[in-house]
């Protein structure tokens, strides 16, 4: 069995949103390119009829993928959640003890992850490091350019 998937509604909804789409429209508009490159004669030769068909491949894994993500999805309701340590869904507010410089990460899911948008795993390297510490707790994290020591400024709900 795969491993729990913890979602934001609204990354729950976009997630089924897309698999709605890869159904209903990409899976159609791929085997038409298909049955066009079939018209075209000789498949053994036919490099459009192989891409069509890797397109195809392609496709169906990312359905596959994703369907595996809704089944085990767990939609967090933030409601319920403590909000004086880091969990999934909190903003952690950050001070590198090194050089002074604050910045704030939330902790999601690896299905909602987006570095440029602060938004890290709770998989992560950070984000394993964050999971459960409180305000004024210090990490010592190791990332992949070393190790860096993180003082837990504050943590809120979006």
């Amino acid at each position: 069995m795969d491993k729990p998937v913890y979602l934001t509604p609204e990354g729950f909804e976009k997630l089924k949103a897309e698999l709605k789409f890869m159904i209903s429209k990409e899976r159609p508009r791929i085997s038409g390119d298909i049955a066009e490159a079939r018209e075209k004669g000789d498949l053994s030769e036919n490099a459009e009829y192989d891409a069509a068909k890797e397109a195809q491949g392609l496709l169906e894994a990312k359905i596959a993928k994703t369907q595996t993500t809704i089944a085990n999805a767990r939609v967090v309701d933030e409601s319920l959640m403590d909000s004086s340590r880091a969990f999934i869904l909190s903003n952690v507010k950050v001070k590198n003890k090194a050089n002074g410089t604050e910045q704030t990460f939330t902790l999601t899911s690896h299905a909602e992850a987006d570095f440029a948008k602060g938004r890290i795993s709770v998989t992560s390297p950070i984000g394993k490091g964050l999971l459960g510490k409180e305000v004024g707790d210090v990490v010592s994290i190791k990332v992949p350019s070393g190790s860096v020591e993180l003082e837990i400024v504050e943590i809120s709900r979006t």
